[in-house]
């Protein structure tokens, strides 16, 4: 999957690319069919807010008294894995003194939506995190992993003015290589007519000296 952006756009495509999954998943509806879906990878600014999405489809409704979920962080993925957030009836973020109080839930359950938000974001807070979700009668839970990097400071903007100029010069091929090849069509279209025209010619002209051959001969003696 792509790198995320931290926007409303992002959100409303993570949104409809959810929907369609859960469409399709429903409509299969096989006996275990629950799916987790996270973005691979997360690009947060340093002393910045960030959301990190986790959504899960099931063709079964969500039963608050069945349900379970546990967010947790590792440093790496052979570190332990510590939990900070979990669901058994109620929200309950847990004691961490990585995070303390800078994590609140931000996801709707109605929905499907298990996502969380980080405020401030640390240096220390680039890990991975993960997801996991229990929604009986499902019997496989779901699994979510996503990589979280820190940046001190934004990337510099992509330069444009090379893509475009590559564009124009593959335009520009294309369109010479189409004309070369209109030009050479012509050429020989214009090449068969004349051939054509030379045959009808000579055959015109045979034409006349066969009948003239026929006439000579029927006023000898």
């Amino acid at each position: 999957m792509p790198i995320v952006l931290q926007s409303g756009r992002m959100q409303w495509v993570e949104a409809f690319k959810l929907s369609c999954v859960a469409l399709v998943m429903c409509l299969a509806c096989p006996a275990s069919s629950m799916d987790v879906i996270v973005p691979q990878q997360i690009n947060a600014l340093n002393g910045t807010k960030i959301n990190i999405p986790c959504s899960f489809t099931s063709c079964y409704k969500l039963d608050p008294s069945k349900f379970a979920m546990n967010w947790t962080y590792q440093e790496t993925s052979n570190s332990t894995e510590e939990m900070f957030m979990t669901y058994k009836n109620k929200i309950t973020p847990l004691k961490s003194s990585r995070f303390g109080d800078r994590v609140t839930f931000t996801g709707n359950l109605e929905k499907n939506d298990l996502s969380i938000a980080i405020l401030d974001v640390q240096l220390a807070d680039e890990g991975i995190y993960n997801c996991y979700v229990r929604n009986p009668p499902d019997r496989i839970p779901g699994h979510g992993t996503i990589r979280l990097f820190v940046l001190t400071e934004l990337p510099p903007p992509r330069d444009s003015t090379i893509a475009v100029a590559i564009g124009a010069s593959v335009g520009g091929i294309l369109a010479l290589l189409i004309l070369s090849m209109v030009v050479v069509k012509c050429i020989r279209r214009h090449k068969n007519q004349e051939l054509i025209s030379d045959e009808q010619k000579m055959e015109e002209e045979g034409k006349v000296d066969g009948e003239g051959g026929t006439e000579e001969a029927t006023k000898q003696p």
